[in-house]
């Protein structure tokens, strides 16, 4: 990556009072997940289930056809397998260290958050809180992976509602009404995966009125001339380069080794 870009990105992370990072379906296929609405991953959905991924991930689905809901919701996003990528890793410390305040995404796996992430939104909600849309009753991603056909209530055996949005239904207000008000909060806004034509974040980014805006993508699109910044890669590859996990490590490696000179029999022991 270019020196003069990375050092131009550190200094707006480092004068910026408040940051907020947009995570995107870029993100998300840095950790192993492919969205419902690739071409390649669609058309895979349609020749093996016969329907395509919005007529499958759906409310209607759901609510008419849970043997059919479910079947897909357990093969094609529960069990899909996910590594914590470099990029947000780079995140959770940044949060650490006081340079970020706020991450929004549309991971359902919770990636942000087993990465330490704790100021963290999940806009489309997360497969690992689900509830008994009559009683209330909590279930973990576990009991819906292992409950087939159809994962029902222990208590009054209702349909459980898998924590996520569907197609078909409103994103839960709260988490929208909190993304608008973090970016409106915002000096400096990271678009991460994603772009200012998104589907799911062109909404809420005009809310945005701080002073900086960066965006790493791999490719061009239209209104990139709108950033402060654009960097034309993977997140992965260029937000390590900020160095806040390094210098958490080195930092932590050096108290070791202080501990140890300072108590050479602990070393012994």
């Amino acid at each position: 990556m270019d020196r003069e870009i990375l050092e131009r990105m550190k200094t707006m992370v480092e004068e910026s009072r408040y940051t907020v990072a947009l995570c995107g379906s870029g993100m998300m296929e840095e950790v192993g997940l492919k969205g419902l609405k690739r071409e390649d991953r669609a058309y895979e959905i349609e020749e093996k289930y016969g329907a395509s991924p919005e007529e499958l991930f759906n409310i209607a689905c759901y609510s008419r056809h849970p043997e059919r809901f479910f079947q897909f919701y357990r093969e094609e996003i529960l069990k899909q397998e996910m590594q914590i990528s470099p990029a947000v890793y780079e995140l959770a410390a940044m949060e650490r260290a006081g340079k970020l305040q706020c991450l929004v995404t549309i991971n359902l796996h919770d990636a942000p958050i087993k990465a330490g992430v704790k100021h963290a939104i999940c806009l489309h909600g997360s497969v690992y809180h689900n509830r008994c849309p009559r009683c209330g009753r909590q279930y973990g991603v576990d009991y819906m992976i292992n409950s087939v056909p159809v994962p029902l209530c222990q208590d009054c055996h209702a349909v459980i509602r898998p924590g996520v949005s569907l197609f078909g239904e409103m994103v839960d207000s709260n988490s929208m009404s909190r993304t608008a008000q973090e970016i409106s909060r915002a000096d400096l806004l990271l678009l991460l995966g994603t772009s200012l034509r998104s589907d799911v974040y062109s909404q809420y980014i005009r809310y945005f009125k701080g002073s900086s805006l960066i965006m790493i993508h791999r490719l061009p699109r239209p209104l990139d001339e709108k950033a402060d910044l654009v960097v034309y890669d993977m997140p992965q590859n260029v937000l390590p380069g900020l160095g806040y996990l390094e210098r958490e490590r080195n930092r932590q490696l050096l108290k070791s080794r202080l501990r140890v000179v300072e108590n050479p029999e602990a070393q012994n022991g």
